[in-house]
């Protein structure tokens, strides 16, 4: 016989097992509820009613997707029915006894907006209920989905961009439509009264205040080439106020800080007054604006850049020098000098790249530039981004190699080499070429690639003794031990080093024509030494025809035969 609490086990289970079975049951068509309504509401928002208080929509009001609602809100708008215009504003925060008031103002407000600073791309704006954009394809973020919020534009308001909305809002026993959303009316107020026609506008002929060309009123045909004009003649007086006295006809770098701001002043003198005009005097329509603000803030990035890498280049240019010909001089502490004069216009260059990448983050990040310059053109971003590396790809490899020859030292400011044949020393190693002084005086501009790609002789590279060489071709019958007493005899009236192994006369080679002869030329300035070469020849030739006179054949008497010479000579 079993115990009592194991005949009630069983039945306990069971009991168990079949209320869970009821509860999953009960829960599966809810669950499946949940899911169908979260299904409905990712294309919509649910509200319980909308604007209410403005009545019954009027008849051939279209809401039912995002660019048939603008259209409409356009044509109510145009033809001064403001209260029909307001239906395509979600009311939802003003209260209802106040929407038939209030939203006309609202709708007159958005309508300024428009005007003034929103560009709508109705090629983007679908016109299908679920505002789907069945051209994004691939890993754009919206691809495929339908839409229920629509961004149209950036305005900044303040020190802060507000972003201007159209949603798909569905009340309880209504259609869902598309309106502006509730925190864009929210700021509409603001909106408006930031960019209200000004003073002036308002001051001006009715008839400057109709429409010219281009969805653009006259006053701004006119008002446009007159704010450039102003903006120019700004930047002209503020160059010529500060061109006085500060050495005009300086352009290697500024020997002043004052010679270093002139240049940012008056960008942003320009900057400055444009903006003013813009925002203040006149307030242009958003075709305009939509050029003008990315321009205002490039100018403002691009003049305090400008201005940070002059003044950098002034405490620079105090505290280390980068000119050739002192760099190029011979002496205790010359070497640290040239390594440090190339490490520093090394350190320059990198900066320079750093604070022009910082310049364009802030100008992509500030200007609105994707509202700017369009969506379209963002949307391939891709594609010309792989065009311009193409294009650029030589400049980019320039700038790789000159920091390239910057922190190898291969060549140094002030370093005297031989580079196809041209003795010249090292000027300046900028970003895309290498200029080079050649001892005649002209400069050899050399790009940075072809510069490092080819071998060149740097004669002050760790040590300054150098070894210059002197060729004679003379006669098989010449005697070279005379040659080479005059040739002890010359060195010692240079003063040259008498060092046994920095002294010799060697026949090379020989050939039909005579003997080869080699002069060392031994030399502890490599800036000096190539002359002192060339002078030393002068002075062998003077001996060796000294030598001929005397009826000892020096220089070969046998002349090359015809077809070498027309080889030769081709």
């Amino acid at each position: 016989m079993m115990p009592y609490p194991v005949l009630f086990r069983r039945p306990l289970r069971c009991a168990g097992l079949f209320l869970l079975l009821v509860c999953l049951a009960q829960a599966l068509p809810h669950a499946a509820h949940a899911e169908q309504t979260e299904s409905a509401s990712s294309e919509w928002y649910e509200a319980d009613a909308l604007n209410r208080g403005l009545g019954t929509p009027p008849d051939g009001l279209d809401r039912s997707t995002p660019r048939s609602s603008l259209e409409s809100f356009l044509i109510q708008a145009n033809d001064g029915k403001w209260l029909a215009a307001a239906h395509m504003l979600d009311l939802s925060d003003v209260p209802e006894m106040e929407q038939r008031t209030k939203g006309p103002e609202l709708a007159r407000d958005f309508k300024t907006l428009l005007d003034r600073k929103i560009v709508i791309d109705w090629y983007a704006l679908r016109d299908r209920p679920d505002g789907l954009d069945e051209r994004a394809v691939g890993d754009a973020p919206m691809a495929g989905k339908p839409r229920r919020s629509i961004l149209l534009w950036y305005v900044d308001l303040g020190n802060r961009p507000v972003p201007i909305r159209i949603n798909r809002i569905k009340p309880k026993n209504g259609e869902a439509v598309w309106v502006v959303s509730r925190q864009t009316v929210d700021n509409l107020p603001a909106l408006g009264q930031a960019y209200a026609p000004s003073a002036l506008e308002k001051a001006l002929p009715s008839v400057l205040r109709r429409e010219a060309v281009w969805g653009l009123q006259w006053w701004e045909a006119i008002g446009l080439p007159l704010a450039i004009a102003i903006t120019a003649l700004a930047g002209w007086i503020t160059q010529k106020l500060l061109s006085r006295g500060l050495h005009r006809n300086r352009r290697v770098a500024p020997a002043s800080f004052l010679v270093a701001m002139r240049g940012p002043v008056v960008l942003l003198v320009m900057t400055v007054t444009l903006a003013m005009i813009s925002n203040r005097l006149f307030i242009f329509s958003g075709r305009i604006d939509t050029v003008i603000s990315p321009l205002v803030v490039l100018g403002v990035v691009a003049a305090v850049l400008w201005l940070i890498v002059n003044i950098a280049d002034v405490i620079i240019e105090r505290l280390v020098s980068f000119d050739g010909a002192e760099l190029s001089a011979i002496g205790e502490g010359q070497e640290l000098r040239r390594a440090m004069a190339t490490r520093v216009s090394a350190l320059r260059r990198g900066a320079i790249v750093l604070i022009a990448m910082v310049g364009v983050g802030i100008v992509l990040n500030e200007a609105s530039v994707m509202q700017s310059l369009g969506i379209s053109l963002l949307a391939s971003a891709g594609t010309i981004g792989i065009l311009l590396a193409f294009a650029a790809r030589n400049i980019l490899s320039n700038i790789m190699a000159s920091l390239q020859i910057s922190m190898n030292q291969s060549a140094r400011i002030g370093d005297k080499i031989l580079f196809r044949d041209y003795v010249c020393s090292v000027e300046r190693i900028n970003f895309t070429y290498v200029q080079l002084r050649v001892w005649t005086g002209k400069r050899l501009v050399v790009p940075v690639v072809d510069f490092v790609a080819e071998p060149f002789e740097n004669w002050t590279m760790q040590e300054h003794f150098t070894l210059f060489e002197v060729i004679l071709r003379l006669d098989h019958l010449t005697d070279v031990a005379p040659l080479r007493l005059a040739y002890h005899r010359l060195l010692d009236d240079y003063g040259l080093s008498d060092a046994p192994d920095s002294r010799g006369v060697y026949v090379t080679q020989h050939d039909i024509w005579g003997q080869t002869v080699l002069f060392l030329v031994p030399s502890d300035d490599p800036n000096t030494g190539w002359a002192t070469s060339c002078d030393l020849r002068e002075a062998l030739l003077a001996e060796a025809r000294k030598l001929d006179g005397a009826a000892t054949p020096v220089f070969p008497r046998i002349a090359p035969p015809p077809e070498t010479g027309a080889a030769l000579g081709s």
